[in-house]
């Protein structure tokens, strides 16, 4: 088996805070986070699949569709936009922690209908502090 990793960004905005708490409680779990004007990010995504080298290829996936999956169900979805908007986020707060899930979420079974390959781990980079990793472990 061997791994390969696509790095991309994107900017997005969202707001972390739950319809059903009140403004103050919302700020006591969010902080600043939960300004309802929004904040964004240029948020940083490494997605890693996993899977044996093509005989053929030499390649555990090709480069150009995963690229093709990762821009189609991710990035044309997320650039630019106001997360709480995405249906993806009806249900959930869009934390970093979440956006992570959303996106594995979004990969999981179109990478796997590609062939060898198997979608191993997403992480997602909000600012230099925070990093967060969805999938088994590295």
């Amino acid at each position: 088996m061997i791994e390969l990793t696509r790095c991309f960004r994107f900017a997005a905005a969202h707001v972390l805070a739950r319809d059903d708490l009140s403004a103050e409680r919302n700020r006591q779990i969010y902080g600043k986070c939960a300004n309802p004007g929004g904040h964004g990010h240029n948020y940083a995504i490494e997605v890693t699949v996993r899977g044996p080298v093509d005989v053929e290829t030499g390649e555990v996936m090709s480069r150009r569709r995963l690229d093709a999956l990762i821009d189609e169900r991710v990035l044309r979805r997320f650039a630019h936009r106001l997360l709480n908007d995405d249906a993806l986020f009806a249900e959930r707060v869009p934390t970093a922690e979440n956006i992570a899930c959303a996106i594995h979420a979004q990969l999981a079974a179109p990478i796997a209908a590609v062939g060898g390959a198997r979608l191993a781990r997403v992480r997602v980079h909000e600012t230099r502090k925070n990093s967060f990793v969805t999938g088994d472990p590295e």
